[in-house]
């Protein structure tokens, strides 16, 4: 028999968009579902101008890469709960009558030898067809998630996006973009990293690299460290060695023109405890912009509560403290490694790449600024 949830456990929840306000057409809806490596995520959505309204959402930590780093397999009870979350997608899927829509799994099944199993399982149980992308679109998504955060004054970006069994991080040349057609650009990219020739602008990727290491995988490699302190520090700079053949960590950049956005539930839990906030609000969350000396604070703070501070915290709970302290982990090693004192929060990824690319490919979304 599975443990109960202690009352009040885990993160608070994360709403994305305020829902539509009327019953929407289904031939107008489209659906986006991120299965992780801790988490399965869907979100249904209309288009809405240049952007879209949220009409259902589903959430559910899952625990799938559990045991994977032993055994180079998803365990059974991990792809038991996975097809328990997908049988409510859906249901919702099927309550709302969509008919487009793109169902992904990422690093986990990746990563795993009996992935085939896990789609033929999803597929027989719930009629829902699982598609296991390559890190690079996984990196483009996530990308595109993020294009309407980025500044017109921005030249140069890094997005990031800590999952909890891989980093993906993307460097993207503006510099000759208009400044108003920046976010434009790079939403174009649903075409690809490199799409054919256009007649409209398109942001220039420099480099990406997807690091098999997120908040699970890398809190998994260091379990065998006691101190809460020395394992924060080695998970920092182990992460931080594996940037090595990312080119612009090599090469010298300028602090002008500069921005990193990062897209993750450490990023936004990390900006909800420097607000201190105490029910999560997304909307002081999305867009914040924190310095480095603000989020180091609240890294501090964390190490200081030690793992049953974290487990108290509302912001933290008990299924996020050990995992908050290896995305934390990355985050600084990121933050050490580019010329940069703020960093953009993202209360968005995978699901909302998703939508935009899917509502960008059929030209669903309207022109104008973001």
């Amino acid at each position: 028999m599975a443990p109960k949830r202690s009352k009040g456990a885990g993160a608070f929840p994360k709403p994305v968009e305020n829902p539509a306000p009327t019953q929407p057409n289904p031939a107008q809806l489209y659906a986006a579902l991120d299965l992780g490596t801790n988490s399965c995520r869907m979100l249904i959505a209309q288009p809405k101008g240049n952007q879209f309204h949220v009409v259902d959402s589903f959430s559910k930590s899952v625990q799938l890469g559990l045991g994977l780093e032993k055994t180079g397999r998803l365990g059974r009870a991990s792809m038991g709960r996975t097809v328990q979350a997908m049988r409510v997608c859906a249901q919702k899927i099927k309550r709302h009558r969509v008919e487009r829509m793109r169902l992904v799994a990422t690093e986990a099944c990746r990563r795993a030898a009996n992935a085939h199993d896990l789609v033929s399982f999803v597929k027989r149980e719930t009629g829902l067809k699982l598609e296991v992308i390559e890190p690079e679109e996984e990196a483009r998504l996530a990308v595109i998630s993020c294009a309407p955060l980025v500044s017109t004054k921005t030249e140069q970006l890094l997005v990031v996006d800590i999952g909890g069994g891989s980093t993906e991080l993307v460097w993207l040349d503006l510099s000759e973009v208009d400044p108003r057609e920046r976010a434009r650009s790079i939403m174009r990219l649903h075409a690809g990293f490199h799409p054919a020739e256009s007649q409209f602008p398109v942001a220039k990727v420099v480099d990406w690299i997807s690091v098999p290491l997120g908040v699970a995988t890398l809190r998994d490699q260091f379990n065998d460290v006691d101190d809460d302190s020395a394992r924060y520090a080695l998970m920092s700079w182990f992460f931080e060695e594996q940037l090595e053949g990312f080119a612009p960590y090599r090469d010298a950049q300028t602090r002008d023109g500069f921005q990193i956005v990062g897209t993750s539930g450490t990023v936004t839990t990390v900006a909800a405890s420097h607000l201190g906030l105490r029910r999560y609000d997304r909307t002081k969350v999305d867009g914040l912009r924190m310095t480095s000396d603000q989020i180091d604070r609240v890294i501090t703070s964390y190490l200081e509560m030690g793992p049953a501070g974290r487990r108290r915290d509302p912001r933290i709970g008990q299924d996020r403290q050990a995992l908050i302290m290896s995305g934390a982990a990355i985050l600084q090693a990121l933050l050490r490694s580019w010329p940069t004192d703020r960093l953009s929060v993202a209360d968005r990824g995978l699901r909302e790449g998703l939508l935009y690319a899917q509502m960008s490919a059929d030209g669903v979304l309207e022109e104008g600024p973001f």
